[in-house]
């Protein structure tokens, strides 16, 4: 019924939306498409899940666990090769093929390390309990990902609106130079930046695989497309279109599973993004940048 369908998309839309969080956030204030960020959600399920197996913690030290891990990961990313680049004026695409370098690595030690067999979290583990309304049955999980998904993303939205650190964020958006010359840590900020990012897209890692209780690594690479659709259907950089696309294709995606055919979910959603972008192609909140000559 609709709205079951409805529970289901509001769970799959609100992690879409915190990993486009983190992928838009990198590009807003970086000026980079890091395409490792796939990779760094599939590392944030494993660090999640062996936390919660391998020490019995409870889940939401799992989820912790996910955020400071990839976090630490994101920051090593920029640390090690996007500062690098950066201090050398690369090209927008060098950063890009670096990235999915940085991919390749992490997805293979992955394998090395957990095999390609599907892991899962124990079932004991795992919240127990429903709720219903209706007709409508809630699983005591699916609430608790949407509420920790809002609640992140909330989070990060009164930082860069309401902080001195949001502030310092949006300046160096529109310009590191004068934001150097203001006195603001433009590198340090950098470095925060990517933590942040990765730490999102981690948590989402671990959120999703909770919500199917599985985990390969091969995992990342079709939740890096979905981040690339979303932060191009809301516009590069905007934080509130990251959240409205993350929505839209999570609806999109369970209600043509759920009313087309349960093969067609991608084709639909991905079919009605394009046809979004050619009505908008800037996205929902982007600024088309005219080149004068």
């Amino acid at each position: 019924m609709l709205e079951q369908q409805l529970v289901n998309a509001l769970t799959l839309g609100s992690v879409y939306a915190l990993f486009a969080l983190g992928f838009t956030l990198v590009f807003g204030v970086l000026a980079v498409i890091n395409l490792s960020h796939g990779a760094v959600f599939m590392v944030g399920s494993y660090a999640a899940a062996l936390v919660v197996t391998r020490f019995e913690a409870p889940l939401w030290v799992g989820l912790l666990a996910a955020m400071a891990i990839s976090g630490l990961i994101g920051l090593a990313i920029d640390v090690v090769i996007l500062k690098r680049l950066r201090a050398r004026k690369a090209p927008h695409l060098i950063p890009m093929i670096a990235t999915i370098g940085v991919t390749i690595v992490i997805t293979s030690a992955a394998q090395g390390l957990f095999g390609v067999e599907v892991q899962r979290f124990p079932e004991e583990m795992l919240p127990a309990g429903d709720f219903t309304v209706g007709d409508v049955h809630v699983r005591a999980l699916e609430l608790g990902i949407i509420a920790v998904s809002f609640l992140l993303m909330a989070v990060l939205f009164f930082a860069l609106r309401r902080t001195q650190l949001g502030r310092a964020l949006r300046a160096i958006a529109e310009s590191p130079k004068a934001a150097s010359l203001l006195g603001i840590n433009v590198e340090g900020l950098f470095h925060l930046t990517s933590f942040t990012a990765a730490a999102l897209g981690g948590v989402a890692g671990a959120l999703i695989s909770l919500n199917f209780n599985a985990i390969t690594p091969f995992m990342g690479q079709p939740m890096l497309h979905k981040g690339i659709a979303v932060i191009i259907l809301g516009g590069m950089g905007d934080i509130r279109g990251a959240l409205i696309g993350g929505l839209f294709l999570g609806f999109a995606e369970v209600m043509s599973k759920a009313y087309i055919s349960s093969q067609m979910g991608d084709a639909v959603a991905f079919g009605l993004l394009f046809l979004v972008l050619l009505v908008r192609p800037s996205g929902l909140f982007g600024r088309v940048l005219e080149r004068k000559a």
